[in-house]
């Protein structure tokens, strides 16, 4: 066990919290509520909680080093911090809390800042990482999660691949019929055994496609297993980049321990217009046995308008109708108010990036060093090449009709000096940027860097448009 210095009041609770989920666990499995495969496996995520806490927070120092200010409780209701610091031995699982790290790694050091009066230079956008360690999930909502959505989700999915294995075998007269009866069978009792529930059901007749089969319903992740948030974690970064050189770095420092990756910064197809990224890593001792934490990757101008949706997205998830379809246009509308604001700033950004356009120049002189060199990193991991060589393309024409030209320069630049600057720049707005859902929406903006700006979001929500 890690052991941080926890006093023994701190173990003694964590191990009553423990011994509490158990019980629970205990009589969802003699109530048929879950079966003993659900069983064993919540167990394994419910016992030992202050083992898995702390090993979260080696796991974030390692990443991450050392907290760079006190280490503060969390407030759920509020979503911010009580300035109350807390010390390392007295972390416990039932209790979230908030720490502010560092990204050693940041692409973004030191690029946005604005300096007025005398010496004050004050950050617009900072390496610090704001990590909200999120106490562990309750129990009651846990199951409700692998009984619920999860075990509906996992209905469907067991019902649609039978269904397409036997279309694929020409027998799509008796697909529909065998899909329904797959779903009132698992209605009945919880199953996790999928592919044996489902042999029985087709029964004879069918053995020629048993392989295929079961081949495809044993692919189908069972509700348990899709259970990542028992324990969670939410890292709030500036800009988009920052939170992907974290993930690279997770990547690159951990790879044994990844579970999966998701990036969805510009998510299109979300029905609440929502944007972030998301890594399941394993913070169990082996490949074999997995306990899985959950790591969110926002931006902070997006998590405060995140944050006041909590409410209503409570409604539209408990009332599958019309009216939970209305929340979610509502939400998807205020979260494109969030992307909007980013967005504003990442302009801004832009802006900061051509007042030093000059001083880039002057740098670099004789040397071919840029002080830009290295920043951003590439972007064509998240579209494809061929926008970025069409963006390319047309902004070289652009530049060679003067419509984009470096006005501060120190000295006459050659056609191709100016393309690097641009294309550069170009490249840090489509990194950095979010996509809009409102696809004909502009940024108000009369400057270069504006102009610039929306030049590129143009390209990008004409490839949304295809």
């Amino acid at each position: 066990m890690l052991n941080l210095g926890a006093d023994s009041w701190t173990q003694d609770i964590a191990a009553d919290n423990d011994r509490r989920n158990l019980a629970t666990i205990d009589r969802a499995i003699a109530d048929g509520r879950i079966n003993d495969e659900a069983g064993e496996y919540l167990k394994m995520l419910y016992s030992d909680s202050l083992h898995w806490f702390r090993e979260i927070f080696y796991i974030l120092g390692k990443c991450f080093g050392a907290p760079k200010a006190a280490v503060m409780k969390y407030d759920y209701d509020t979503d911010s911090a009580i300035d109350e610091p807390i010390r390392i031995a007295d972390i416990s699982p039932l209790s979230p809390y908030v720490v502010n790290h560092r990204l050693d790694a940041d692409p973004m050091r030191n690029q946005f800042f604005t300096s007025s009066a005398g010496h004050k230079i004050d950050l617009s956008v900072s390496s610090i990482v704001t990590v909200i360690v999120g106490a562990q999930k309750k129990i009651d909502r846990a199951l409700d999660k692998i009984t619920g959505k999860y075990y509906a989700d996992y209905v469907n999915d067991v019902a649609n691949a039978a269904s397409r294995v036997l279309v694929a075998h020409d027998r799509a007269a008796s697909a529909n019929a065998i899909a329904d009866k797959i779903r009132e069978k698992f209605s009945e009792k919880y199953i996790s055994a999928a592919s044996e529930t489902v042999l029985g059901i087709i029964g004879r007749g069918h053995e020629k496609i048993a392989v295929d089969l079961v081949r495809a319903v044993d692919q189908i992740a069972p509700p348990r297993m899709r259970l990542q948030d028992v324990w969670r974690v939410k890292c709030l970064f500036d800009l988009i980049p920052q939170a992907r050189v974290f993930i690279e770095r997770l990547r690159d420092m951990m790879p044994e321990r990844i579970l999966s990756v998701r990036d969805s910064f510009y998510n299109m197809n979300n029905p609440r217009n929502y944007r972030d990224a998301k890594v399941i890593i394993n913070i169990g001792p082996n490949p074999q046995t997995v306990i899985p934490m959950e790591i969110i990757c926002q931006v902070r101008t997006f998590f405060e308008f995140e944050r006041k949706t909590h409410g209503a997205y409570e409604v539209a998830r408990k009332k599958k109708n019309a009216r939970a379809d209305n929340i979610e246009a509502k939400l998807a509308t205020f979260m494109e108010d969030g992307v909007k604001s980013y967005n504003r700033m990442i302009c801004d950004c832009l802006e900061d990036l051509f007042d030093r356009v000059g001083w880039n120049i002057l740098y670099s002189r004789n040397n071919n060093i840029s002080i830009f060199e290295g920043f951003p990193k590439e972007c064509n991991l998240y579209y494809p090449p061929k926008i970025l060589d069409n963006i390319i393309e047309k902004l070289d024409d652009a530049i060679e009709n003067e419509v984009f030209r470096v006005a501060n320069a120190p000295a006459k630049l050659s056609k191709h000096q100016e393309s690097s600057i641009f294309h550069f720049m170009a490249r840090f707005v489509l990194v950095a940027a979010m996509p809009y859902m409102q696809r004909d929406w502009a940024m108000p903006a009369t400057t270069q860097a504006g102009k610039l700006f929306n030049f590129v979001m143009t390209e990008v929500q004409r490839y949304y448009k295809k």
